[in-house]
């Protein structure tokens, strides 16, 4: 019999997503309305421990706007905003777009979020701002970042994109810094179908926010900004206030199949499993594995050989790191960030999403043993 595929991510939208769809649509108030008031309320109590969130329409908009309320300035200069180079370029693009320079620094190896040392040889007379990435749902290592930032006198943002849920000692990301930024894009651990929101503890950051999501206007037509029409949709809201309630099972879900990943690939020579730090709450967003030593023509083998001989689905995220990019390398010439390219070469993101059944588990431990072994 044919092994039926296991994709590499798979979003959960049922029935109860559809009825709230068509109660919003039923209703004729369809943007902006009081869903997003609601979402916004009932996020703010479950991820973030009651810090102000803003909706808006996607992640991206979510870094931008947060990142544009904040007025970047360096006495004259252009101002700069340290950030990872091993993630989604939403990151680097949110800072330039800004106004601001990304100044790309280089990761843990084990974590694949910033390392501290190299954040802080990037720090210069026009540095503002430090932005880190939870990547995989993994928070970055904040004791370090928040000391640094300190006694640098730097803001610090917070990508959380993909850690919805993640936290370290109990303290929720999107808590640490200025503001958060949160992802609600059809893959991420909840969806809107596509969709944002931005933490802050910060009023005036908050309020700047709103304004800047609706065109600059807080009072119809009494525009105080330049802004945008980065506006989240009730439609979208409703969606995700259904899928809050069923965040934290999901969250548990991945954590208990990511154990199961951990016993079953611990003994497997040449893969290196995720590392949690005592006191983090990892929410695997990714379950991200080393191939150690493998050049990238190998580990895109394995992906290959996954998918074809054992119908495993899996992700590289990121073969190109951003100061390779066309697009941001003009920010970082000659810049060599070796950790990153480490990363970027030997890591595979296996599944790990709520759906996965004791059985699809076995065959990716499976296949993921075979392959590291015929290819070893």
């Amino acid at each position: 019999m044919p092994r039926e595929f296991i994709p590499a991510a798979k979003p959960i939208i049922g029935d109860d997503e559809r009825a709230a769809v068509d109660a919003v649509i039923a209703s004729g108030m369809v943007v902006q309305g009081p869903q997003v008031a609601a979402f916004e309320e009932e996020f703010s109590e479950q991820v973030v421990a009651g810090a102000q969130c803003v909706a808006v329409n996607s992640g991206t908009s979510a870094q931008h706007l947060a990142t544009l309320a904040c007025d970047l300035k360096a006495d004259g200069a252009v101002p700069e905003v340290i950030v990872p180079s091993f993630t989604f370029a939403a990151t680097g693009n949110s800072v330039a777009i800004a106004g601001a320079k990304p100044v790309f620094a280089d990761i843990d190896p084990v974590a694949f979020t910033l390392d501290p040392e190299s954040v802080e040889a990037a720090i210069t007379d026009n540095t503002v701002a430090i932005e880190v990435v939870h990547l995989y749902g993994l928070p970055a290592n904040m004791d370090a970042i928040v000391e640094i930032a300190a006694r640098h006198n730097l803001a610090v943002f917070e990508d959380c994109a993909q850690a919805h849920g993640a936290a370290i000692n109990g303290k929720p990301v999107g808590t640490f810094g200025a503001w958060g930024s949160f992802s609600f894009y059809p893959t991420k651990n909840m969806t809107t179908l596509e969709g944002g929101m931005v933490s802050t503890s910060d009023a005036e950051l908050a309020r700047r926010v709103r304004l800047l999501r609706n065109q600059g206007m807080e009072k119809q037509y009494a525009n105080e900004l330049v802004g945008l029409n980065n506006r989240m949709t009730d439609v979208a809201a409703a969606v995700g206030r259904v899928q809050l309630k069923k965040l934290e099972g999901w969250t548990e879900a991945r954590r208990a199949n990511a154990a199961t990943l951990d016993a079953g690939l611990a003994d497997v020579p040449g893969v290196l499993t995720p590392q949690v730090p005592d006191g983090y709450r990892h929410v695997y967003h990714q379950y991200t594995i080393r191939l150690e030593g493998a050049a990238a023509a190998e580990r895109d083998a394995a992906q290959s050989a996954l998918r074809e001989e054992w119908q495993v689905g899996t992700g590289v995220y990121y073969p190109i790191p951003n100061h390779r990019l066309e697009s941001l390398a003009p920010y970082a010439p000659g810049l060599e960030l070796p950790n990153t390219e480490l990363a970027a070469r030997e890591c595979l993101s296996l599944p790990v999403h709520p759906s996965l059944s004791q059985a699809d588990l076995d065959r990716i431990v499976q296949a993921v043993s075979a392959v590291v072994k015929a290819g070893a």
